[in-house]
This record gives C-alpha cells, structure tokens and sequence, in this order.
C-alpha cells in the first residue's frame, strides 16, 4: 500500500512547514494502527469499517484530521464481526492527529524529557511522541489490557520500543515524568500532579469540560498554569471495561414530567454540549450536570439533570422563548441562564484564559479578575 503521500498531506494539514512535528506525522502510517473502525449507523448504534477490505476508504479514513472510533462500550472494532450492531457511547478512538499534535506542542517538549503519555488508544499518538523524543523517553498508560498489548505490537511492527503500561490513572502512576500530556478527560488532578518531577509540565482536558490546562510543578508541590485560549474535547477517564451506568435512566424519567417549576425561559433553546464555554462555566457551577439535546422540525429541546435529582428540561420552536420545566432540589436552567446572561452581558465567560493552581489533592482553582472557581 502507497500510504507515504496520503502522511505527506496530511502532515502538511496539520502542521507549519518549520514544525519538528511534521515529519513525526508523514513517517508515521496511521493506517497500522487503524485497521478497523466504528461509524455511526444511525438510530445510536455503530457500523463497523474493514480497512483492509477497501484499501481507498481505509487511506481515506486514516489520513484524513479526524479521530477514529475503535471501541463502543465494550466491544472493540478488532474483535467484532461484520453484522455487529453495538450502541452506546464511544469508549476509546484514534484521536485527530491535528489535535495530539496540538497537546504535545502545549507539553513544550524538550529532548531528553521522560513523557508520560495517558490515553494509549491504538499507539498513534504514541508513534509521534516517540518520533520527536525517543523510544525510550515515552512511557504510554491506558486501562485498558487489550489496547495496550496491541498498541505494543503495532509499535514493534515498525521497529518501536515505548514502554506501554496498563493502570488505571486515577490512581498512582507507573513513574515520575518531565512532562504528562492526557488524551483522556481527568476528573481530579492528584495523581498526574504527583507523578510529575519538580519544574515539570501538565497538559489534560478535564472532565465534562473542554479546557486544556497547562500548569508547571513548582517545588511546593503544587502546579500553577492557565485555561489555554484552545480547547479539546477528549473521552473521559474510566476504571474499568465500559463506563458505569450514566443518566439515560434520569432522562427517561423526566423526558415529557411536568414540573415543580414552570416558566418562560429567557434565551433560546441551546444545545449545551456543543457550547463549549458555557457547558465549561456549568460544570463549575453544578458539578456532574448532564445534559441532552434534540431538535426536529424546528423544536429544539434540551435537558439537563442531575444525580442529585434535579433537572430541567427547556423547549421552543427555533429561537422562541422557550417554556421550561424544572423539579428537584436545584433549579438548574435557571443556573444555565444566570451563565448565560453573563456571557450576554460581558461578552465572554471567564473560564478560558483564567489563571490555574493546582494543589496536591488533585483540585484545580481557577482566578480570573473578581471571578475564582475550583474543580475536582
């Protein structure tokens, strides 16, 4: 297979002309790594992609800047069979190249720094960090037993050595680092802060949040850094094969309830997840919100709920007003408005470009002006 020119153009997509990462990205074949894949297939479930049985389609997939979904739920894209319908959520992905090319370059990585790489996937991104490092300077960690021994084998194929280790990264890891860059959304920082050598540097998104923080280890132990003015979207950490079961109950529940709380909403019906800042400023206010989104024929409608038992659910043809439902302890569309009345009335949300500190119990405090806010 001809793969090099399909590299070539995707490096030069990817990546300036004066890039050390350039060639990383053309001299690797992101195809190895991808041999098989999940697309959606409508209705929530995933249809599985054969790589080698259509050479063009694979080429295409594979070099083109988007991440790859290579397990759902628990089943792999490597053990299904053809007529395998799996749904539920993605549960791990070759990610965009544009995007670890991205959080590497935010790691500021030097020659000679020991990288602690979380979030192994199919070995892609490992490939790159051990093309601009080394072999031996990139350690690579997933829970996951069967990514890591194949990431470990698709490495080898191409005569790479990195070190592939299965934990589970919430809790200590297997070393101390110059440098952890996550490709996988971390709820609490302590373990990663800890395995960081004094002077070293944190990359990570955060969970439920699209931030990527940067933060330095200082002497005291703790790490101090900034909301970068970029953003990334990563799957969360999980403990074990799939992630435990999510809301789908509480949604269902509350779907179509009438409730404790009836009202005119103030701004239109929005579909929170895609609205990276806002949904960021939520999780700050009401930590472990969850949120839903569906629009057909012009009516859009979005919930949200919450373990505690809260929810909301806010509906409206277009940008009408829309009529909102809330019950529970907390009223949390009226916390989404209040988020957004102050992005009406400023401009902006405070959260990206904030100073963070991130003490040793893993808890990450945002400042920014009057505005302070702390996560995990």
């Amino acid at each position: 297979m001809d793969w090099k020119p399909h590299a070539d153009r995707l490096a030069a997509e990817v990546t300036p002309p004066v890039s050390r990462w350039r060639d990383a990205v053309a001299s690797t074949p992101r195809h190895a790594f991808v041999p098989r894949w999940w697309e959606p297939a409508g209705g929530g479930t995933w249809a599985l992609r054969d790589g080698p049985a259509d050479e063009s389609a694979w080429l295409r997939a594979a070099y083109s800047d988007t991440s790859l979904v290579t397990r759902v739920g628990p089943l792999h894209a490597d053990r299904a069979s053809p007529d395998d319908r799996p749904g539920g959520v993605p549960t791990s992905s070759s990610t965009m190249p544009g995007l670890v090319v991205r959080m590497l370059r935010h790691g500021l990585l030097y020659d000679g720094a020991d990288l602690g790489l979380i979030g192994t996937g199919t070995g892609a991104s490992t490939a790159l960090a051990a093309r601009r490092l080394g072999d031996k300077r990139v350690t690579a960690m997933d829970v996951d037993p069967y990514l890591t021994a194949t990431a470990t084998d698709r490495l080898a194929s191409l005569g790479m050595s990195s070190q592939v280790v299965t934990c589970d990264v919430t809790g200590p890891l297997p070393g101390d680092f110059d440098r952890v860059v996550s490709m996988v959304a971390l709820p609490n920082l302590a373990s990663v802060t800890a395995a960081l050598r004094p002077g070293g540097r944190l990359v990570t998104t955060l969970a439920r949040m699209n931030v990527i923080v940067t933060a330095d280890k200082d002497a005291d132990g703790c790490a101090r850094g900034v909301v970068e003015w970029d953003r990334a979207g990563f799957m969360s950490t999980r403990t074990g094969a799939d992630y435990p079961p999510g809301t789908d109950d509480l949604f269902t529940a509350v779907r179509d309830l009438e409730g404790e709380q009836v009202m005119r909403g103030r701004y239109p019906v929005l579909n929170v997840a895609e609205a990276w800042d806002v949904r960021a400023m939520l999780e700050l206010a009401a930590p472990g919100v969850e949120t839903h989104y569906e629009e057909r024929g012009g009516q859009r409608t979005a919930w949200l709920v919450h373990a505690d038992g809260s929810w909301a659910r806010a509906s409206a043809t277009w940008i009408d007003p829309p009529t909102v439902h809330q019950g529970g302890p907390r009223r949390l569309w009226t916390v989404l408005e209040r988020i957004r009345h102050r992005l009406n009335a400023e401009g902006g949300l405070p959260i990206y470009g904030s100073r963070v500190h991130i003490t040793p119990d893993g808890v990450c405090h945002f400042t920014r002006g009057k505005w302070s806010a702390s996560y995990g």
